[in-house]
């Protein structure tokens, strides 16, 4: 076992989490802007980590076709690969943002603080998800 990297792709943001050593707790880690530096930024997360394994949020539409914010995680996720050998797995998103936004609601962070922090709620979400489904 080891620490899985969640992400959560946005166009200008990008959400990241993390689980703890035993994979059981998704907890959020950080956001880095979408640039030409998102990817060595996430590769230099990777290796500061020790991350094992990769989980990206997969954004399919509501009836589970994909769409165009599809093809852009997925040029993202192969730009990622192409600098990592650690394991990427997709994992859907649907409806990540909006518990995100819910569960920070419910711990009492208004508007302004929410849009601070809800990549990296819902990279935890899509990592918790995933991390949930192994157990």
């Amino acid at each position: 076992m080891g620490r899985i990297l969640g992400i959560d792709h946005g166009d200008v943001r990008i959400g990241i989490a993390m689980s703890d050593e035993t994979e059981f707790l998704a907890s959020p880690l950080t956001t880095v802007r979408n640039g030409k530096s998102a990817v060595d930024e996430i590769i230099a997360l990777i290796k500061d980590h020790h991350i094992e394994k990769i989980v990206i949020g997969l954004p399919l539409n509501m009836d589970g076709s994909l769409g165009p914010a599809t093809e852009k995680v997925r040029m993202f996720s192969g730009k990622l690969s192409a600098k990592t050998n650690v394991p990427i797995f997709e994992n859907d998103e649907r409806l990540t943002t909006v518990t995100a936004h819910h569960n920070l609601r419910e711990a009492g962070l208004d508007g302004k603080k929410r849009k601070g922090v809800v990549d990296m709620a819902a990279a935890q979400v899509i990592l918790q998800d995933w991390l949930d489904m192994q157990s």
